[in-house]
């Protein structure tokens, strides 16, 4: 059995004796589900009061005491109507729901010392192999996932092999509350989310939105030197429109109810690719043409449950980085292989070098035809190879239109985010009849290759923040350097210096306060600006500035020319 499988059984087999310790302490609590996790393992529990901080004191302790009883997991097989007997008495009603979904005539059940439960295992030997585990955190979680069923409690815990490796999560998880994009986005003044006009719609106030801005320019700058042409499209359009593309059917869920407008069903756009679809089809194109790249940073609108929104990273509007390429056949591999290789050039430069790739392949529910399925899988296939780029593959997780790739990357504390995503369309071309003129003058239908290269714009800021740390690098920082002077007596020297920094296209500001100038350093290292220019009588005297970086390293007493085109080189590349 490979690591992943032994800590799963790990996690699993902990999750059960966290159930045990919760039912001996608060007895009539009622047990819903337990599995284990990517990072650890949660249950759910019904409990008429709210669990707390200290209770998941109480909750660890009595955990080590049952693992010091070292009972063995026992695993048994009985039928349905056996365990029905088991669990009802005890108005189990979460697991008698669970067993009536059960097809098979046989169920089994794990028992550790007094405590049995439904499950199919598999679990460790006995309760004496745990030794390194810690209980998180309390969550809210509806039953089913369903927010129409009731609320229950869910306990979040996650526990280890090795008492090193808990430390090291720990550690993770303590440096990743300091990086909260929710936390630092409030405290650096990047953006807002006003819960009493709408959850999950994003305010950008202005040291983000010129962050937005850079990211923005750069895009377009790169999409334009890369053969794209840029595109806009509105933000509402006809019903009508959305059930030719089948997002009405296939995507209901996600689309916001129409508005009437003068009798006629409108919505807000889901997606941009059917009205990119209709910009290409009011004209028509010969073979040569092909392929057609058209960018946008096109805003969407989708309903998120509110208990998945989060911060930036799940909201209910967001602007993508889309892009359609319209191709034929024979160029689709080459496609797919230069967006590819734009993908990675993209997050190189913005300081993401690790992912993982994955390759969706056909869903249950699905569009199109078998034959076509085939191609458009094996198209993503071969350009993954032939750049030798190592993926997986995720048997049934493409979109209802076709087989995608999609590229997470991992920040600075090695999580991984979804962002990047290559989707072949055969589809959408065939019901909106996308053609292209072939060299015998026939109609033949188009392959459309949909693509984003950060995801959406709010979710890759909210990565870069924790990435980061909202230590931006100098070319993303909102401003780039603090002009600080230490009395009053400078600031005519100092205006100069701001003046002639903005006149070169930096982002500066000026503190001319009459304030000690550790206060005014603190203040501005608490912004995370990169570089500070103290401006003391030395420095007007010998016309030159006290360069300081963030995080305190002094670089001396520069000319402002130098130091000036030290940054613009530092900008330039990137870095």
């Amino acid at each position: 059995m490979n690591k992943v499988q032994d800590l799963e059984k790990l996690r699993h087999s902990t999750s059960h004796i966290m159930a045990e310790a919760v039912q001996e302490l608060f007895p009539g609590t009622k047990l819903a589900i337990g599995p284990a996790i990517e990072d650890g393992f949660y249950y759910d529990f019904a409990k008429s009061e709210p669990f707390t901080p200290e209770d998941l004191v109480k909750i660890e302790k009595r955990m080590s005491e049952i693992v010091k009883k070292n009972y063995p997991f026992i695993r048994k097989e009985v039928s349905k109507e056996e365990a029905k007997k088991i669990f009802a008495p005890k108005e189990e009603k979460y697991k008698l729901e669970l067993l009536e979904e059960i097809p098979e005539a046989k169920v089994t059940l794990y028992e550790q010392g007094p405590f049995l439960d439904l499950c199919k295992g598999p679990h460790l030997n006995s309760t004496g192999e745990i030794k390194y585990f810690k209980l998180l955190s309390i969550a809210g979680a509806y039953w089913r996932g369903d927010e129409k069923r009731e609320m229950l409690q869910r306990i979040y815990g996650t526990v280890f092999f090795q008492e090193a490796e808990l430390k090291t999560y720990l550690e993770k998880l303590e440096e990743a509350k300091k990086r909260d994009h929710r936390k630092l986005g409030k405290e650096l003044g990047l953006y807002e989310i006003f819960e009493e006009v709408g959850a999950g719609l994003v305010f950008w106030q202005p040291k983000g939105a010129i962050i937005r801005k850079i990211i923005e320019d750069y895009w377009r700058e790169k999409h334009l030197e890369s053969g794209y042409q840029l595109v806009y499209i509105p933000h509402i359009a006809k019903l009508d429109l959305w059930v030719t593309s089948g997002h009405w059917d296939f995507y209901r869920d996600y689309i916001y109810s129409p508005v009437d407008i003068e009798g006629q069903k409108y919505i807000l756009k889901p997606m941009n690719c059917p009205g990119h679809i209709l910009m290409y089809k009011s004209q028509l194109h010969s073979y040569r043409e092909l392929p057609i790249r058209w960018a946008e940073l096109g805003t969407v609108y989708r309903y998120e449950k509110s208990g998945v929104l989060h911060g930036l990273m799940r909201v209910r509007g967001f602007t993508q980085d889309d892009a359609h390429i319209f191709c034929r056949p024979d160029q689709l591999e080459e496609e797919i292989n230069q967006v590819l290789k734009f993908v990675l050039e993209i997050l190189k430069t913005f300081g993401f070098a690790e992912y993982e790739i994955r390759l969706s392949t056909r869903p249950e529910k699905y569009a199109g035809t078998l034959e076509n399925w085939a191609k458009a899988e094996d198209a993503l296939r071969l350009a993954l190879e032939d750049l030798k780029l190592s993926y997986t593959v995720d048997p049934g997780e493409g979109v209802f239109y076709g087989p995608k790739v999609d590229i997470k990357i991992k920040d600075c504390l090695g999580r991984s985010w979804q962002c990047s995503t290559v989707q072949v369309d055969f589809n959408l071309p065939e019901r909106f009849k996308v053609t292209y003129r072939n060299q015998g003058g026939k109609e033949e239908t188009v392959v459309m290759v949909h693509r984003a290269l950060m995801g959406s714009l709010e979710r890759f800021f909210g990565v870069l923040i924790e990435h980061y740390g909202g230590n931006f690098p100098l070319w993303l920082s909102p401003t780039q350097v603090a002009v600080l002077t230490i009395t009053e007596k400078q600031n005519t020297y100092a205006e100069e210096i701001n003046s002639s920094l903005k006149k070169q296209g930096l982002r500066s500001e000026i503190d001319l306060r009459n304030e000690k100038i550790n206060l005014k350093i603190r203040e501005a290292e608490l912004k995370k600006i990169p570089y500070l220019l103290i401006i003391g009588e030395k420095e007007v005297n010998a016309q030159t500035v006290s360069v300081r970086k963030h995080g305190g390293e002094n670089l001396g007493n520069l000319g402002l020319e130098d130091f000036v085109q030290k940054i613009i080189k530092e900008v330039k590349e990137k870095k």
